[in-house]
């Protein structure tokens, strides 16, 4: 008999067959045989190997503790749950040397950060670096530096510093393609301040909005996320970072596999800037927007649901200036497809300013392009910031709307909601004005009414302006 087991059984059924032909039990043979069959297969494929990735750039991922100082009480500071009211406060203040004089106190706070390049620069969280008075860097071998903030970014929760040292540093690279969902990932950081961590996990996917800021495009990873783990880096299998990591979601304030990063294309583009000027520079457009809901996109005989439709227009924007509308669909800036509103307003943000834009636009139901010079975001006001969004429609006996002249003459002024109306659940309220209706501008109440008794639809749809900004809604309508 050979000694090859693989010629002796060939096979899990052939293996299963053998033994059961020896044993003799043939009134048992197909229940036996079926059970066989079940039995697990070796598990042939294996696990990728973290080790070397993590010896290679381990060495570039840093700890950032940083300390806020300034006056405080100290019987705040040392009795911080006894109120100046409380009888015991006046027993605490004879009893505390100096009592009205402030006292310098400084408050720690850990997270991570990694090198970007040999001369020191480093990316972390704004919050990690936030009001800090001294920032310090430990490397992985022990070594700690001071370091300076070159500039932060609330709004993408970015910060880029600088270590203050003539040494050369081993640093990492941004990645060169976006990571797709179902990669592998390796976090690294520094949770609960423990030092160097690392976990693995998969990416669970992209463009994840937590209402963290306006321009939210988070990948969201289950590989371990820790309070101390903000600001360090998630790598992909070759090595390169794909996203800075930033934020959890948790009931109990630790990792239950939901992390948030900010992608390494947005961070790029920031941290850019920021090394350039110390701020970020955004384009800006200057436009009210807000999606495009299935029912807006039958109220302009739009085939999909997709872009961004034009609320209000900034007066003395590049918008204005270019000739966009109100009403305006823009379904593709500089080529690349508009998803929806905060997709617009993402694009925007990156688009160079000083740079002419070519902006695909439905207007009136027909396809136009529109090209703009893109602008500088004034400040801190946002560009394309969204208009809220209109809530769904429901069945209705009426509009149960009370109208009067708008008191500028443009427009008909809401002076009165039927507390059970569709135009309530929509959020209509007194004091709202309706700018247009079905397309058609209005001038006054009859213009409405006009509008209402002719419209040929189901649903009309209506743009008002509220003391937020403008909007489009749309409101079903019954006819008796």
């Amino acid at each position: 008999m050979s000694g090859n087991n693989e010629a002796l059984f060939p096979s899990k059924l052939g293996f299963c067959n053998h033994v059961l032909l020896l044993t003799g039990v043939f009134m048992m043979r197909k229940a036996l045989l079926i059970f066989c069959l079940l039995l697990p297969l070796p598990v042939m494929a294996q696990l990728p190997d973290f080790t070397e990735l993590v010896e290679k750039q381990g060495p570039a991922v840093v700890n950032i503790s940083t300390t806020q100082g300034g006056a405080r009480n100290p019987l705040a500071q040392q009795f911080p749950n006894v109120p100046e009211d409380d009888p015991f406060f006046e027993f605490f203040r004879r009893f505390t040397p100096n009592p009205g004089a402030p006292r310098e106190f400084q408050s720690q706070s850990l997270g991570s950060g990694f090198i970007i390049s040999a001369d020191g620069y480093a990316v972390t969280n704004n919050h990690v670096v936030k009001d800090a008075n001294r920032v310090s860097v430990r490397t992985k071998d022990g070594e700690e530096f001071e370091a300076k903030v070159v500039g932060t970014d609330p709004k993408t929760d970015l910060a880029l510093i600088k270590i203050e040292s003539n040494k050369t540093f081993q640093f990492v690279n941004f990645a060169k393609s976006e990571a797709r969902v179902g990669d592998w990932v390796m976090a690294v950081g520094n949770p609960f301040g423990l030092g160097g961590s690392v976990t693995t996990g998969i990416v669970s996917a992209r463009g994840r909005d937590i209402g963290n800021g306006p321009y939210d495009d988070f990948l969201q990873i289950d590989a371990s996320i820790n309070k101390g783990n903000s600001g360090g880096p998630a790598f992909n299998m070759n090595g390169e970072v794909i996203g800075v990591n930033t934020a959890i979601f948790s009931p109990s304030g630790g990792s239950v596999g939901i992390g948030f990063a900010i992608p390494a294309s947005t961070t790029q583009d920031v941290i850019a800037s920021l090394k350039d000027s110390g701020q970020v520079t955004r384009g800006w457009l200057g436009v009210q927007i807000q999606p495009v809901t299935k029912d807006i996109a039958d109220s302009l005989g739009l085939k999909e649901a997709k872009g961004a439709i034009v609320a209000d227009v900034t007066a003395g924007s590049p918008a204005l200036e270019a000739g966009l509308k109100t009403g305006d669909t823009i379904l593709k800036a500089g080529g690349e497809d508009i998803a929806d509103s905060r997709d617009l307003a993402r694009k925007v943000a990156r688009l160079t300013p000083g740079k002419p834009v070519d902006f695909e636009i439905v207007r009136d139901g027909k396809p136009m392009t529109v090209a703009v010079k893109i602008g500088k975001m004034p400040g801190e006001q946002a560009n394309a910031g969204s208009a809220p969004a209109a809530s769904e429609p429901t069945s209705l006996d009426s509009l149960g709307l009370q109208l009067a002249p708008a008191d500028d003459g443009a427009g008909a002024k809401i002076t009165d909601v039927a507390p059970d109306s569709v135009a309530a659940e929509q959020g209509l309220k007194a004091g709202d004005v309706i700018v247009s209706i079905g397309g058609a501008e209005v001038t006054s109440p009859a213009d409405v009414r006009n509008a209402v008794s002719k419209a040929g639809k189901s649903k009309v749809l209506m743009l008002v302006r509220t003391g937020e900004g403008q909007r489009f809604l749309t409101l079903p309508l019954k006819k008796g």
